[in-house]
């Protein structure tokens, strides 16, 4: 699946609660190492899923202080590493859409 068919629903999720496009867009270029114009690249590329984290520049190393449960798993008990990637993703989405500090978010505080 693109990330570019996710990411508007992405947008207005996190919107829906108060936060913007601009906070989404750090949380995903701080989990991928993308550029804010990388990620807008990727995004016009319509690059699915798979080929966006492979192409990403470096997950973050703090990625694996990404835990708890999404979609009814527990993100740290997922063995595919690419399922455990876009699940980081959706946490993080998930956490900003409910409101969490952004020092928290990106496991900086």
């Amino acid at each position: 699946m693109p990330l570019a068919d996710i990411y508007p629903h992405y947008i207005q999720k996190v919107e829906k609660k108060g936060r913007t496009q601009e906070e989404l867009e750090t949380v995903i270029t701080w989990l991928t190492g993308y550029t804010k114009e990388g990620l807008r690249a990727q995004l016009a590329a319509r690059h699915d899923l798979a080929t966006f984290f492979a192409q990403a520049p470096a997950l973050h190393p703090n990625a694996p202080l990404i835990r708890g449960m999404i979609c009814g798993h527990r993100i740290e008990e997922i063995e595919d590493p690419l399922m455990r990637q876009i699940r980081y993703m959706d946490k993080l989405v998930d956490e900003l859409a409910k409101g969490r500090k952004m020092e928290k978010i990106l496991r900086t505080a």
